[in-house]
């Protein structure tokens, strides 16, 4: 039996604000926006080729607590630059040699070896890893 990781709770404390960084900044795509103005709202973004989505809801309690999301993208520059290139605030480039945090991309370019991050506007943490993955027959 497959098990699928589907859905991702990402708490905000402005649902709005927090779907117009991951649609214009990140580049997420919009999945559904249910009951826009309501008191239960449900919103899911994706990003573009994940299976696995996120929910935005509406905790200022806990805002900006979420921590070390991985999303996986074949090219590590082309992925900053874009992002950089939709006005968002990313980290420069860095790896791991040795388990210590090192400025700059890994030198062999091995997947799970690069890294950026960035937040969104409350502060939960993304990092972008280089994992490059061989071509789909078909």
């Amino acid at each position: 039996m497959d098990w699928t990781l589907e859905l991702i709770v990402v708490p905000t404390a402005d649902i709005d604000r927090a779907k117009r960084f991951y649609l214009d900044q990140a580049g997420f795509e919009l999945l559904v926006d249910v009951n826009p103005g309501g008191r239960f709202r449900v919103v899911q973004l994706t990003p573009r080729g994940s299976a696995c989505a996120i929910a935005l809801m509406l905790k200022e309690e806990s805002a900006g607590t979420l921590e070390g999301l991985h999303l996986a993208v074949p090219d590590i520059e082309a992925a900053r630059a874009e992002l950089v290139g939709r006005g968002a605030e990313v980290s420069d480039f860095f790896h791991f040699p040795d388990g210590q945090q090192t400025p700059g991309l890994d030198p062999e370019r091995r997947s799970y070896g690069s890294f950026f991050s960035f937040a969104d506007p409350d502060g939960n943490g993304w990092l972008v890893q280089e994992v490059k993955r061989p071509a789909k027959a078909g």
